[in-house]
């Protein structure tokens, strides 16, 4: 005989009784916000990572590269009227190559008469290639006027976003996926595993309590605190100290994030129903997640991986997610944008969903 679930029961009081479903839902909200490890590593974690990013990248837009520079010239005199570089003059190339091989300068150029010497530091590979290609355009510049000849050609450069965004556009995006991840992959796993542990999913299994009813308020409580992740990220990047602007259909990445917010739930479910210790689940949850999130651009370029890498990387759910928003949130692009990564993270969700379904243990 199958039992059903119950919609109601009256108390004493005269008063209807919460349904199984609010009841769980507002146990796992207590639970959550009383445990204060949970709290920290689902909301003060991440956002000590886009503060310290934004603190350290806030002001890279304006920054200019300081170079070591020996004698004068016509070449120096247009490098230091492009205004992208600050110059530091030595006396001799001794003294400045001195600085360069010590790591305090990423390059030095030395300008006699017709001769032009650039020697730049190697290890500093992107600071050497923005020197470089600087210096060689000047040069370039500097040569054709020599010969009297009007250019050829001209180029007209500018970029294609709003020139008023800063570095904490693209970085937001990227955190804010790494935040969502923990909170859904560590919440479900970690839930799961000491509920099992407990015998909780046991008595709820003996209880008229629907299995669907279990697993939906769990699904409920992982995407308000999304919800709660989103607002409190997106509310201290606005900050003046952290410049972020919100232009377009922003908006439109927090139904992104919700569908996202699930597939990290079905990772967190597929690790909650192998694992029997909470230790076991932690580490697994850790292993899954920090390494999504190199891998999907949310601490470094998907664009400067290898190639290998960044085919992998196309099979994660953070990558897709993280792109979304970048294209809702910085590229000012619509709903269409949305289209292939809401598909994914969807398709990721069934799929994990289905696995962890037939996997999933009421008890050890």
């Amino acid at each position: 005989m199958t039992i059903t679930e119950k919609p109601h029961r009256s108390t004493e009081s005269g008063t209807a009784a919460p349904t199984p479903f609010v009841a769980l839902s507002r146990a796992m909200i207590k639970g959550f916000l009383r445990d204060k490890a949970t709290l920290f590593f689902t909301f003060l974690f991440p956002l000590m990572f886009l503060v310290i990013f934004g603190l350290i990248f806030g002001n890279q837009g304006s920054s200019k590269t300081e170079i070591g520079v020996v004698g004068d010239g016509p070449v120096v005199s247009a490098l230091e009227q492009s205004g992208v570089v600050e110059f530091k003059r030595f006396g001799s190339t001794e003294e400045a190559l001195t600085e360069v091989t010590g790591g305090d300068l990423p390059a030095y150029i030395a300008e006699n008469g017709n001769d032009i010497s650039l020697r730049f530091a190697a290890s500093d590979s992107t600071q050497a290639g923005l020197v470089n290609g600087l210096v060689s355009g000047v040069v370039d510049q500097t040569n054709l006027a020599a010969t009297g000849q009007p250019p050829r050609f001209t180029l007209d450069a500018a970029q294609v976003e709003d020139s008023s965004l800063k570095a904490i556009q693209y970085m937001l995006p990227g955190i804010l996926s790494w935040a969502v991840s923990i909170a859904s992959v560590f919440g479900a796993a970690l839930t799961f595993v000491n509920w099992r542990k407990k015998q909780v999913l046991r008595r709820l299994q003996l209880a008229p309590v629907q299995p669907s009813t279990v697993l939906g308020s769990r699904i409920v409580v992982s995407l308000g605190v999304a919800l709660l992740q989103f607002t409190l990220f997106v509310g201290i990047a606005l900050l003046p100290m952290f410049g972020l602007r919100l232009s377009g259909q922003w908006w439109l990445a927090i139904p992104l994030l919700l569908v996202g917010t699930l597939a990290f739930f079905s990772i967190g479910m597929l690790v909650g129903a192998f694992c029997k210790t909470e230790e076991a689940a932690s580490g697994a949850a850790n292993l899954i997640t920090l390494p999504m999130a190199f891998l999907s651009g949310a601490f470094y370029p998907v664009d400067q991986m290898p190639q290998w890498l960044q085919t992998v990387s196309k099979v994660l759910p953070m990558r897709h997610l993280n792109d979304g928003m970048l294209d809702v949130m910085v590229r000012d692009k619509g709903a269409q944008a949305l289209l292939v990564p809401a598909v994914v993270l969807i398709g990721f969700t069934l799929v994990l969903g289905f696995i962890a379904s037939k996997v999933f243990r009421w008890e050890d």
